[in-house]
């Protein structure tokens, strides 16, 4: 009886590549962001007719902050236009949102932007999918800000330093009710993993894509799944 093909339930994806992209083209790095931002529904396509429910991409980073200022002006003004024309067809197929980050830094008007989004989240029964975007985020941070957290509770008698373990740990993350990436894509040749889901892609599959972000096609995207569904076979995962 043949096997059936493993699917992640989450996905992230470290979108790496559009500044090399734009900078072979001699063009302005923007022109490489609004490009990958292109490749976005093909990925979001792929995952969501794969079976995936979980989907993290990796947007905007807590080092981004130090990019020139006109680069993070014309990142969010995308981010804004994004959101605000691209994400009715996504809710239509079934896909909600969520934000994973300090989103406290960021504009107001994307901050407004994202609240009115979340709030017309489909009801549960109703989602095929959950798309999370990353941004103003770092791994180490999240970490940080969980371990003040805690240390906050134990200081103020609620818990005890000997009951904090990894459960009560997780649920100290900035997104505590999304499960851990089963898969994590990097792509444009680079292999790290640049202080993304540090405490959660723990126990997750790695594949590392040559293809710069801009340049992905569902080819590359159905590759990936295949080589995660290729490793549970391999170990018997399946």
């Amino acid at each position: 009886m043949e096997n059936k093909k493993a699917i992640p339930t989450h996905v992230a994806v470290i979108m790496d590549g559009n500044g090399r992209w734009a900078k072979q083209r001699a063009l302005p790095r923007t022109a490489g962001h609004r490009e990958g931002a292109k490749v976005v529904e093909k990925l979001a396509e792929t995952c969501l007719s794969a079976g995936v429910r979980y989907l993290t991409l990796f947007c905007f980073s807590s080092e981004n902050w130090n990019r020139p200022q006109d680069e993070i002006n014309a990142l969010f003004s995308m981010l804004d236009e994004y959101l605000q024309k691209e994400t009715q067809p996504f809710r239509k197929k079934g896909i909600n949102f969520s934000f994973l980050g300090r989103i406290e830094l960021l504009p107001e008007k994307i901050r407004r932007r994202i609240a009115e989004l979340v709030s017309k989240n489909l009801p549960p029964e109703q989602e095929k999918m959950h798309l999370i975007l990353a941004i103003s985020y770092g791994g180490r941070e999240e970490i940080v800000e969980a371990a003040r957290h805690l240390a906050q509770k134990a200081a103020e008698g609620k818990i005890k330093p000997e009951e904090i373990d990894e459960k009560s740990f997780s649920k100290a993350l900035f997104l505590p009710e999304i499960p851990d990436p089963d898969l994590v894509i990097r792509t444009s040749g680079e292999k790290r993993i640049s202080n993304f889901l540090l405490w959660q892609s723990a126990y997750s599959e790695f594949v590392f894509l040559d293809t710069l972000w801009p340049d992905c096609t569902e080819k590359e995207f159905h590759a990936a799944l295949d080589e995660y569904a290729a490793r549970h076979r391999r170990f018997g995962k399946v």
